[in-house]
């Protein structure tokens, strides 16, 4: 009985070990980006110590870390080098060396998430086939070259490289056998069935251990067409309790069976007609569908992949400050000149509405649909806060300045 004692009390979370805070703890983020930026925000009420390593000089990390290091993030070596006598290190870009993070955990460094779990997802063929084996609704799907034969799905189907596409990117709907959007690319895709979407849902969980998971309310996303960026997010998604159930079970069945440790966006589909609730993709991180949790919880998805990298007990995640909340991207105007330096239009009025709270992220230069900041709205009252929010986003732009 003893031995069966010991066994368990490894396997539950230490509630005894003691926080120190200060410089001694100290955190490495791979990826210098907003997400970074709004992680760190979180971390300063910890007392805990940000590092960053980015490609870029001007990063929206690089001046507000208290370390920066500007490096390729997937040179191994560079990984390495930069994580090297960490306490622990995370990630808020999926493009990053695993070999590098594999390195670092054998030096001790703690990897949240796990290099394993990193790259299975940077792989979206890999993720269809765990899907797959661990009975996870997805669309019907098929692994091929951009150029194979993409009739066996029947048409239209959704045509998506296997590594590198985010925001947009790297997604394509093919209507008949004569269209590829990677036409003559020598690259790996994955073939999708095309649903009929009713809507497109999102569910950010964050877990700590088998004993310790949380999943955030699902949230209802909505896409500007023209660049298939996140437009709007709204929280609580507009779906019934049996299907919050389901998105909840799916989140927790994802990350159960891969052992996830860390936070995880589980985006997913309702389709139209049948009520089916399908997972499409995940994201190792924290995510656009997340953001609204620093106004309307009691911990926000930073703060939560915080106390998971730290080995601190999850927080609340509860809508404890507002009953409804809507988020907007604020996104590069679509004829804005790539490169261009960045002038907000319509900021000052949308500010002067109440329960409206902005995040301007930092970035040197805009381009077409690039993500320049959000705002979040918040409020008792969900149709009035997706109203507010139609507002905000028809008059807030970010354009080139003169």
């Amino acid at each position: 009985m003893s031995g069966i004692l010991s066994t368990l009390a490894n396997c539950l979370p230490s509630r005894e070990k003691p926080y120190c805070g200060g410089p001694s703890v100290r955190i490495g983020v791979l990826g210098g980006g907003q997400l970074g930026r709004m992680m760190i925000q979180d971390a300063i009420d910890l007392d805990a110590r940000v590092e960053v390593m980015d490609p870029s000089a001007d990063a929206p990390c690089a001046h507000l870390t208290q370390r920066f290091v500007q490096g390729n993030l997937l040179d191994a070596k560079a990984v390495e080098a930069f994580g090297t006598g960490l306490d622990c290190i995370t990630i808020e870009i999926e493009g990053v060396s695993v070999p590098g993070l594999e390195a670092l955990e054998r030096k001790g460094v703690r990897v949240v998430p796990k290099p394993a779990h990193i790259a299975l997802i940077q792989d979206k063929g890999l993720q269809k086939q765990f899907f797959q084996k661990h009975n996870i609704a997805t669309a019907p799907f098929a692994l091929q070259m951009a150029n194979g034969d993409r009739s066996a799905l029947g048409y239209p189907v959704v045509q998506k490289l296997r590594r590198g596409g985010y925001d947009g990117k790297g997604v394509a709907v093919l209507k008949d056998a004569s269209s590829s959007h990677f036409e003559g690319k020598d690259a790996h895709c994955v073939l999708e069935k095309k649903i009929d979407i009713e809507k497109e849902l999102s569910v950010v969980v964050c877990r700590r251990s088998a004993y310790d998971t949380k999943c955030y309310e699902p949230t209802e996303c909505v896409f500007d067409p023209r660049g298939n960026v996140v437009q709007l997010i709204v929280s609580p998604a507009s779906i019934t309790p049996e299907q919050k159930a389901t998105c909840n079970a799916l989140a927790k069945q994802v990350v159960d069976a891969m052992d996830y440790i860390g936070i995880l966006a589980v985006e997913m589909f309702l389709e139209k007609g049948t009520g089916k609730i399908m997972v499409n993709e995940l994201a190792p991180r924290a995510h656009n569908s997340g953001h609204h949790t620093i106004e309307q919880c009691a911990t926000s998805q930073f703060g939560q992949l915080l106390r998971v990298v730290l080995d601190l007990p999850l927080g609340d995640v509860s809508p404890t400050r507002a009953k409804a909340a809507a988020m907007v991207n604020i996104l590069g105007s679509p004829s804005v000149a790539k490169g261009s330096k960045p002038l907000y239009r319509g900021l000052r009025e949308a500010l002067g509405k109440p329960g409206v709270y902005p995040h301007l992220y930092g970035k040197s230069t805009v381009s077409p649909f690039r993500k320049m900041g959000h705002i979040t709205m918040v409020g008792d009252d969900r149709d009035e806060v997706v109203e507010l929010a139609k507002e905000v986003l028809a008059s807030v732009a970010c354009e080139a300045a003169p």
